[in-house]
Parts: structure tokens; C-alpha cells; sequence
């Protein structure tokens, strides 16, 4: 019994490895945690049983099953998530080279337990007292590694801005994997030839060391650097909400001005009508006509959105677009009408510009937006679309340009800012923006 539960024993420091991998990404499971560790606890269970009893039975070093085994467990931790496959395989990496330090200094304490023992034959697996060691030193570390995995390794995960570092942290796990294994004596003897084992402890434990620093160091290092991308991302948001909210101030001055100009012409209407000259009147409303906006003038009790959407629903008319919006906002709103204005003219010229690719009978755009329990603003945008959208790390490419799109991530950095939440979708030829905004 006790020969079967050695090689058992050095396998099942498996299952707090993988406790670990998950710790960082559970917000990416594709399965809740409970179904998750329904049937993925008893597989690892089993394997390190089955695994131990084949080790056992044919007297085959563990390795000979773990090395096979590891990357079918890394498919089922890839497979389990929703990330990329470079996050996922760096993150089952970097804790198997940590567990690969344990092994070691784990592999001095069987010499040091099995050093009066005057065993020659070159032992294969741990003592049991070895064995428990591994188990508890792999758990403990689990232990002290929960809240950094839990916030600052799943902040550096979610940040999508500086992504390509994960292209390269792989490299750094794999080689202290390689030194872990070179280390590993041929012969048992080996260890008690000399200094060795002194060494060969001091090794370890520095090993162990200089890969947890570098694991802080890669850390700092990636926030930072996504720190930098993300004030150059705000900055180049910043920029061209300048530059669009200048647009619109124009476009909302020829409004007011379009309002301005029609309570003069009435005026004059009423002075001609007065005099009962029809032939002024006439002639008076022909040259009106031609200098009056085309803009539908009202949509809203609010002036500054009520501007924008008389803008954009001009655009669309001279499009041939349809387009409908139900909006129900105040004349007073606590939000910041600025950045409102941006996201509805993102939104509204995203969706212009989607439509007149479109076939004309396809073309339509429909708006939606009103207050939800006197704190939330809630935006609904549909428009037609024809063509493949494209997504890389969850940010929707432009389909003007090379790189990522403006619009839209213009909107989820608002958003962001405000507190809210979107959510953008498109299925069957219709694209989708659900808003969710504080007010």
C-alpha cells in the first residue's frame, strides 16, 4: 500500500496546480465553478491514482506519466476558458515551473529522510514523508499566492491594451522548467558525494527565488506598460472627441441659428399677411425654403442631444436611410452633455456609415433611448449591416483603416468613465448597442 501511495502522492501536487492556474481567470470560466469542479476534481483524482498504480506496478519513474500527461491537462485548462491560447498556456507554465522548484527542493528532503537509510539502488519516487512535503509546500504556496492571483495577475489578464506581452512570458517558466530537470541527479549517490545535497538545497531555494522576482518584476513591468497604452489610448480618444464635439457645436449652432432665422420669417409672413400681398408671401416663402435647414428639429426636450439627432437624421435622410428614434430625455440632465453627445454621435455615425453599405431595401436605423428608475439612462441603437465585422481581443476592428476601431471604443471609454456598461452584438445582419449610463 504504502509503495502505491509514493507515486500517488508526488501526482497529486497536479490538483493544487491546476486550483492554482484557475485562480487568476475565474471570471473566464466557460462553466460555473461548482459544475466545473464537479467533474474536473474527480478526473484529476483518478488520474493521479490510475497514474500512481501503473508507476507502481511496471516500476516506471513518474515522469514517464506526467510529462505525457501535463499537456492533455493544459488542453482541458485551454478548453475551460475563454481567453487566448498564449494567456492560458503562460499562466499552466508559470505554475508548473514553480511547482518544478518544489519538486527539487522536495527531492532534497527525500535525500535528507533516506540518508541513514544506506539505500543504493537509484530510488524512484519519493518517501512518503517526501511525498506529504511536496503535497503541503504546493498547497501553502496556493495559500499565499490566492490574493495576488485573485487581483493583481486577473487585472493584468483582463487588460487587453498591452496583450503582446504574454506572446513572450512563456519563454521565462520553460527555462526554469529545463534547469529544474537538469538538475535532477542521475544516481541517488550523487547527492551524498561531498557538498551536493547542501548544494544542491541552496540551488533550489535560489532558483525558487530569482523565479518569483521575475514573476513581480514581468508584473510591474506589464502594468506599467498598459498604463503607458492606456493614457496613449485616452489621449488619442481625447483628441478626436475634440475634434468630433467641435462638429457638433457647429452643426448644433446651425440649428439654434435654423430656429433663430424661422421666428423672423414669421414675423415677416405676418407683416406680408397683414398687408394681404399673396404674391409676396409666396414669393417670400420660395426663397425661405431653399435657406431653412432640412433638419427635423425635434426629438427631445433636451437641446444639445436634440441637436445631434436632428444632425445625423439629416445625414440619414439624404442617404435614404429610415430613421426612427424614440427619445425621451428632459431639458436638464445631471450627466456630463458633452461626453452624451459624443456616444450618441459615435453610435449614430457608426450606424450611417454601416447602413449606406447596405442594400436600400435593407437600410434602417432604430433608436431608443429613455431614463430607467431616475438613475440610468439606457441607449438602444440598431442598424443594418452587411459584410464581415471583425473582432481582435475583443475590440472591433475598423473596417476604413488598418487597426482598431474609434467609434465604439470612444463609447466603451465614456462608458467606463461613467460607471455604466455596453454591450455590443450582431447576428443576422443587425448590429446591436445596448448603453447603459449614469444619471
Amino acid at each position: 500500500m504504502t509503495d502505491i501511495l509514493r507515486p500517488v502522492l508526488e501526482l497529486s501536487v497536479i490538483i493544487p496546480g491546476i486550483l492554482l492556474a484557475y485562480l487568476p481567470v475565474k471570471s473566464y470560466l466557460r462553466q460555473t465553478p461548482l459544475k466545473l469542479t464537479a467533474w474536473l476534481l474527480p478526473l484529476l483524482l483518478g488520474i493521479c491514482i490510475f497514474g500512481g498504480a501503473v508507476c507502481c506496478a511496471l516500476h516506471f519513474p513518474i515522469r514517464w506519466i506526467l510529462f505525457p500527461l501535463l499537456p492533455v491537462i493544459m488542453l482541458i485548462y485551454h478548453k475551460t476558458l475563454k481567453i487566448s491560447v498564449w494567456k492560458s498556456v503562460s499562466i499552466f507554465l508559470a505554475v508548473f515551473a514553480v511547482f518544478a522548484c518544489f519538486n527539487s527542493l522536495s527531492r532534497a528532503v527525500n535525500a535528507l529522510i533516506t540518508s541513514d537509510l544506506h539505500i543504493t539502488e537509484n530510488e524512484l519516487w519519493f518517501r512518503t514523508g517526501a511525498g506529504i512535503f511536496y503535497n503541503v509546500i504546493c498547497l501553502l504556496f496556493v495559500l499565499a499566492a490566492w490574493y495576488p492571483a485573485r487581483h493583481c495577475v486577473q487585472t493584468m489578464i483582463t487588460d487587453e491594451n498591452f496583450a503582446q506581452t504574454w506572446y513572450v512570458f512563456w519563454i521565462l517558466p520553460v527555462i526554469f522548467i529545463g534547469v529544474n530537470l537538469f538538475m535532477i541527479p542521475k544516481y541517488r549517490d550523487t547527492l551524498y558525494t561531498g557538498r551536493v545535497l547542501q548544494c544542491y538545497i541552496v540551488f533550489s531555494l535560489v532558483l525558487l527565488i530569482i523565479l518569483l522576482l521575475f514573476y513581480v518584476m514581468f508584473l510591474m513591468m506589464a502594468v506599467s506598460l498598459n498604463r503607458n497604452a492606456r493614457l496613449q489610448q485616452e489621449n488619442h480618444f481625447l483628441s478626436l472627441q475634440q475634434e468630433r464635439y467641435e462638429n457638433l457645436c457647429m452643426a448644433i449652432e446651425e440649428a439654434r441659428q435654423a430656429r433663430h432665422d424661422i421666428r423672423h420669417h414669421f414675423v415677416q409672413l405676418s407683416s406680408l399677411a397683414e398687408q394681404g400681398d399673396m404674391e409676396k408671401i409666396k414669393k417670400y416663402l420660395l426663397a425661405a425654403t431653399g435657406k431653412i435647414s432640412d433638419y427635423n428639429l425635434h426629438f427631445c426636450e433636451n437641446q444639445a442631444v436634440d441637436s445631434v439627432f436632428g444632425y445625423y437624421s439629416t445625414l440619414a435622410k439624404r442617404e435614404n436611410i429610415p430613421f426612427h428614434a424614440l427619445v425621451s430625455l428632459p431639458a436638464d440632465l445631471s450627466i456630463d452633455e458633452i461626453n452624451l453627445c459624443l456616444v450618441f454621435s459615435n453610435l449614430l455615425e457608426n450606424a450611417i456609415q454601416a447602413s449606406v453599405k447596405t442594400e436600400h431595401a435593407r437600410r434602417k436605423i432604430n433608436v431608443e433611448v429613455y431614463p430607467h428608475h431616475n438613475h440610468l439612462l439606457l441607449i438602444h441603437v440598431e442598424n443594418t449591416f452587411d459584410g464581415k465585422i471583425q473582432q481582435k481581443n475583443n475590440i472591433f476592428q475598423s473596417s476604413k483603416r488598418s487597426g482598431n476601431g474609434i467609434g465604439i471604443e470612444s463609447v466603451r471609454h465614456i462608458t467606463d468613465k461613467n460607471g455604466g456598461a455596453c454591450d455590443f452584438t450582431y447576428e443576422d445582419g443587425i448590429f446591436s448597442a445596448k448603453i447603459m449610463l449614469r444619471i
